[in-house]
């Protein structure tokens, strides 16, 4: 379910860059999907950075919310959860690196308000953080035994 949870986080962020920059007229430069390394997309010009670059976490967010919303499956809301709690703690931690590659120095860079970023990492680590661990207590808590149970 991990390899799963990173796949989609992985796709679903940087496909919302992708998107970001299409939607604001971005020529997209160069990008790689592959969950397997670090994923990116490299628009140049690109009219509204701001958007492109907050397309990524966002679209991150929705997507797989979204989905697990209409799955209404409890492997949907572990997938989704995961994907909350991960990009906001990747927007933390890019902050805290410092590389010049990643999104957070790109978007200060870009002129976000600290603040936004701040405000969106607590919101997503916050809620995240609660319904993943919850999630994971699901899924690795051992069944209540059935009628056809050896315990039963």
């Amino acid at each position: 379910m991990l390899v799963v949870s990173w796949v989609v986080m992985a796709f679903t962020h940087e496909a919302g860059h992708l998107l970001g920059g299409m939607v604001c007229g971005a020529t997209l430069t160069d990008f790689d999907l592959a969950p397997w390394r670090m994923p990116y997309s490299l628009h140049a010009p690109d009219p509204h950075p701001l958007v492109t670059l907050w397309a990524g976490p966002l679209f991150g967010v929705a997507a797989p919310l979204l989905v697990a919303a209409i799955l209404r499956k409890s492997w949907g809301w572990f997938v989704a959860d995961f994907c909350l709690l991960a990009n906001g703690g990747y927007l933390a931690l890019a902050w805290v690196s410092g590389d010049p590659f990643l999104d957070t120095p790109r978007l200060l860079d870009a002129g976000a308000h600290p603040a936004t970023i701040v405000l969106y990492c607590v919101a997503t680590i916050g809620t995240g953080y609660v319904r993943f661990r919850s999630d994971c207590r699901q899924v690795l808590s051992p069944s209540p035994p059935g009628p056809l149970s050896p315990e039963a």
